[in-house]
């Protein structure tokens, strides 16, 4: 028999097994899904319409944030606050990027417990939150400091939600995490700020008439924008504005 005739009677033996499984019930099985470190690897899906009313979360979970750091303070840069209004609450896995990785086929229970769970807080500057980090996720933002941690934490939320990943975020994640000795989260020492001026609450008189003066959203914070439109910029510390003013270098003066 020739070399070819000898092929194609290969071929329509092969094809006849196959007609033979699939006649007897039986099935090629799929290539299984691509995990990584137990997280399912796969594009990320906006299944349904995203709302960030869904992922809601109360105030009161600002002060067991400070309660959990220990000191009011940002591990991803190591800055550290004299008050709670100088920082935002922070998700470490943005509720956008949970939503688009699994939570867009959860119930509302499962999206506001994602919402207000500690292992997936912390605390950043405003300008950092809503500027830099936004919704990233660790592909397109890393902190500069505390990397471990963050890769550590990131993966931590994701297996506990059973959110899947993305490729690209999978590989910088490994690339961070095999070089890892720990995980633990590095502490700054905030004992300087115990120096400053204790900060006007909001609930006192000077506080009250600061937000009623230059807080035009109403949102307990006053921006530069803010400071520069009522012509009080810049706002050195003592000024009844600074305590609602994100001060990022520490010098004691805000929109210099």
């Amino acid at each position: 028999m020739s070399s070819l005739a000898s092929r194609t009677s290969l071929r329509g033996q092969c094809k006849a097994a196959i007609y033979i499984i699939l006649a007897a019930g039986f099935h090629v099985p799929s290539v299984s899904a691509e995990t990584w470190r137990g997280l399912v690897v796969e594009p990320e899906q906006r299944c349904s319409h995203y709302r960030s009313s869904d992922y809601s979360y109360p105030p009161s979970v600002e002060p067991r944030i400070v309660a959990e750091l220990g000191k009011i303070y940002s591990p991803y840069t190591g800055q550290c606050f004299s008050s709670i209004r100088q920082t935002d609450i922070e998700h470490i896995v943005a509720r956008s990027e949970a939503h688009d990785s699994g939570l867009c086929r959860a119930d509302a229970a499962a999206r506001k417990k994602f919402s207000s769970d500690l292992l997936n807080l912390t605390l950043a500057s405003p300008a950092l939150n809503r500027q830099q980090k936004r919704a990233h996720d660790a592909s397109g933002w890393m902190p500069a400091l505390n990397r471990c941690w963050f890769a550590h934490r990131v993966l931590q939320v994701r297996l506990k939600y059973g959110l899947s990943i993305d490729r690209r975020e999978a590989e910088v994640l490994e690339q961070i995490l095999s070089t890892c000795t720990t995980t633990e989260i590095e502490t700054s020492d905030c004992s300087a700020l115990s120096d400053l001026p204790a900060s006007r609450p909001a609930s006192s008189p000077e506080g009250a008439e600061a937000l009623r003066l230059w807080d035009d959203n109403r949102n307990g914070r006053i921006t530069c924008r803010e400071a520069r439109l009522h012509g009080i910029a810049p706002v050195p510390r003592g000024h009844a504005a600074y305590p609602f003013m994100h001060d990022g270098d520490g010098d004691g003066v805000v929109c210099g």
